[in-house]
């Protein structure tokens, strides 16, 4: 009766929702697990779960009078999660044919996302070989039963959702030591809630993405600022980009790719969130690859309108890119501003700001969402198409492994015509909740350690090169803030490690990604990190290595999931998209999975020389340099050879570094002698692209005109 009034009352207040009843087995060994977002959630999963479990508690919930009353109504097992006794109590339940639920991360969580999984509820899985049901609770951390720290997200009586996912099982680890397998098991158990996050976490489109952070964090919570340093709410930012949008779509028609040529600032992200709000598809052009590069983008993407800022290309001294480009329509937001009527005005004021959905288009999560253009390191750049599910799927995988929460401020120095900045810049940190600085240039290094000290910093994104010099004018304080500092786009330099560890005190977290997959494939994190690995795949990913000629460990990486591009725009089939082939995407990479689902990535597959009919990956070549030579900055490439098939060069910013020393540093690191370049070229710096990868296109053209000279 007691059960019955509180689950009506829950009913209401919370309007809880519950799915996937049907994935519930009928019979068999279960163990529920669940993320633990407040106070309510045993009570809820008590009230709306069809089975009659016993819920495994920590001791410490007894410490209250009330919930001692409320698990009065239910039977359960006080534990302690760290107490292998503890455990062999559950496993009795569960051998006994007894529903157990558990809650693996043993306390509520302070950030919103999942927190550290204990390896006890893992190693009860394989022991029982107990089907595990994952339920996921969304919208009781916003309640004030949580503990979240702030405030002003927090509502009286928030929507609770309860998911049921499909069940699962976790097999005992062949490990030489009962500590080791109980360690693997937790890992496993550790990719099951991550998983569990990742399956269960909505897709829609950005813009409704964008609407449903509003009504979750608050339209007046301050969110993003640039170098103005004026901080927007979600409000000022939704009128933004319902303003952008609105003028877009006078010169521009639905589903229509319109070109972005805009700076990191907020009025570039209100622009792409307004165009996606209309229909449109935001294709972000990349103002450092001059008039050719922008306008075989334009060919290659069908783009006959380029939005951008007379005040950009002024200050960005783009007048003679500009005057380049045929035959498209550049569109300045200077001069589109007098296109808002006054009836317009009356459209926001009196309509959109307060029924936005009404007032915009409908998109599907299907449709295209974004043209982003591959970097061009190694060949023609190439248009990626994005729906707006692999984008918020990508999202959903970064949020599920790394705790991103409110509490967060992201430095974004990475252009948002870059996937990494585009996904991580412009679209996670709105859709989260965490606030955003986004800064104009990487490339003001004595800058940026300063802004990253002045406005509160809390997480940095960036390249191994942008990093090195990040931390060769930062002060050692000026990083006081940072908890997260994730390095992708090219391999982290040993060297750009150790400083960041000793001067700083902080652990750079390597990724790994590609624009054709949003872009993160990969990427280490404080639960699951190996030094010299790019982490683990995130979940939903499911990977093949196909075998190489000449590469003995390690395969040809091909990836499958959520966020792979819906297909490339290729410059001589101009405006038609072509989709992976049965939905795997070729990284072109050559990789190494180990035991525990660690990539190490071995080299691209471009990036391989045959010299004298062996196989030398170039990224060994570097390594070598690296060793050498680790203040400088290295990149190999290859020149023709009409005896060896391939000479290998090496462009370093060292001008004593010779043959000897590669070979003592190929030595110790017990490298083969083929892997020593066979020309160094001195240069006083190495060519970059603007998303901060080294150029190897310029670098192979200079090797080879050296061929003729």
């Amino acid at each position: 009766m007691v059960a019955a009034l509180l689950k009506s009352v829950c009913r209401i207040i919370f309007r809880v929702q519950v799915t996937g009843i049907s994935n519930i087995p009928k019979d068999g060994k279960l163990l529920i697990i669940a993320n633990h977002e407040s106070f309510l959630d045993g009570l809820l999963l008590g009230l709306f779960l069809p089975i009659h479990a016993t819920f495994v508690v920590h001791t410490s919930v007894l410490n209250s009078w009330l919930f001692r009353q409320i698990l009065r109504l239910t039977p359960y097992l006080a534990v302690d999660p760290t107490s292998p006794l503890a455990m062999k109590k559950v496993i009795k339940l569960l051998e006994a044919g007894q529903p157990v639920v558990i809650f693996p991360e043993g306390r509520i969580t302070l950030t919103g996302s999942l927190m550290k999984v204990y390896d006890g509820p893992g190693f009860v899985a394989a022991k029982t070989g107990a089907m595990i049901l994952p339920v996921r609770i969304d919208g009781a951390a916003r309640s004030y039963f949580s503990r979240l720290s702030h405030e002003h997200a927090k509502k009286l009586f928030p929507k609770v959702t309860i998911s049921i996912l499909p069940t699962s099982h976790i097999h005992m680890p062949e490990a030489a030591t009962a500590k080791l397998r109980r360690k693997q098991a937790g890992d496993a158990m550790r990719r099951e809630m991550q998983n569990m996050l990742f399956s269960s976490a909505p897709i829609n489109t950005l813009f409704e993405a964008f609407l449903e952070a509003i009504s979750t964090h608050g339209r007046k919570t301050a969110l993003v600022e640039d170098m103005r340093q004026v901080e927007e709410t979600y409000s000022d930012l939704l009128k933004k980009s319902l303003v952008l949008g609105k003028l877009a779509s006078k010169i521009t028609q639905p589903h229509e790719n319109v070109g972005v040529l805009m700076p990191n600032v907020t009025n570039t992200i209100g622009l792409i969130f307004g165009l996606s709000a209309f229909a449109r598809i935001p294709a972000m052009l990349n103002y450092t690859a001059g008039s050719a590069g922008i306008q075989s983008a334009c060919t290659t993407a069908n783009i006959t309108t380029i939005i951008s800022s007379r005040e950009f290309i002024t200050a960005a001294k783009l007048e003679d890119v500009i005057s380049g480009l045929q035959p498209v329509n550049i569109v300045y937001l200077e001069d589109l501003r007098t296109n808002f009527t006054w009836l317009d005005k009356v459209w926001l004021l009196g309509f959109a700001l307060w029924l936005p959905r009404l007032a915009t288009a409908k998109n599907r999560p299907s449709d295209p969402a974004v043209v982003l253009f591959t970097s061009g390191s190694e060949g023609k750049p190439k248009g990626v198409v994005h729906t707006h599910s692999s984008i918020l799927a990508n999202i959903a995988q970064i949020k599920s492994i790394i705790d991103f929460s409110m509490q967060d401020k992201i430095m974004m120095v990475l252009p948002l015509f870059h996937a990494f900045g585009f996904t991580c810049g412009a679209i996670m940190p709105l859709v989260a909740g965490s606030r955003l600085f986004v800064y104009p240039s990487p490339l003001h290094y004595r800058v940026i350690p300063e802004v990253i000290y002045d406005r509160g910093c809390t997480v940095l994104f960036g390249t191994s090169t942008f990093l090195g010099n990040y931390a060769k004018f930062a002060n050692p304080y000026d990083f006081y803030k940072l908890r997260y500092v994730v390095a992708g786009a090219e391999k982290l330099n040993d060297e750009v490690r150790k400083t960041w560890a000793d001067k700083f005190g902080i652990r750079i977290l390597e990724g790994y990604g590609a624009t054709e997959c949003a872009p993160v494939l990969a990427v280490n994190t404080p639960m699951a990190n190996r030094a010299g690995s790019v982490g683990t795949l995130t979940p939903g990913l499911t990977a093949k290595l196909d075998a190489v000629s000449g590469i003995a460990n390690g395969g040809l990486l091909s990836v499958r999931g959520a966020n792979v591009m819906l297909g490339y725009y290729l410059h001589d089939q101009p405006g038609r998209i072509q989709p992976p082939e049965n939905g795997w995407y070729s990284t072109g990479d050559i990789v190494e999975i180990d035991s525990d689902g660690f990539v190490f990535i071995k080299g691209r597959v471009k990036r391989f020389a045959k010299v004298a009919g062996e196989m030398v990956s170039l990224e060994t070549v570097e390594s070598i340099a690296n060793h050498a030579a680790p203040q400088h900055q290295h990149a190999a490439t290859t020149q023709t050879d009409a005896q060896r098939g391939e000479n290998i060069l090496l462009y370093t910013t060292d001008s004593t570094l010779n043959r000897e020393l590669l070979g003592n540093s190929a030595k110790q690191l017990g490298c083969p002698e083929l892997a020593i370049a066979r020309k160094i070229i001195v240069l006083d710096e190495l060519p970059i692209l603007g998303t901060g990868k080294t150029d190897y296109v310029s670098l192979k053209n200079m090797a080879e005109n050296l061929v003729g000279a």
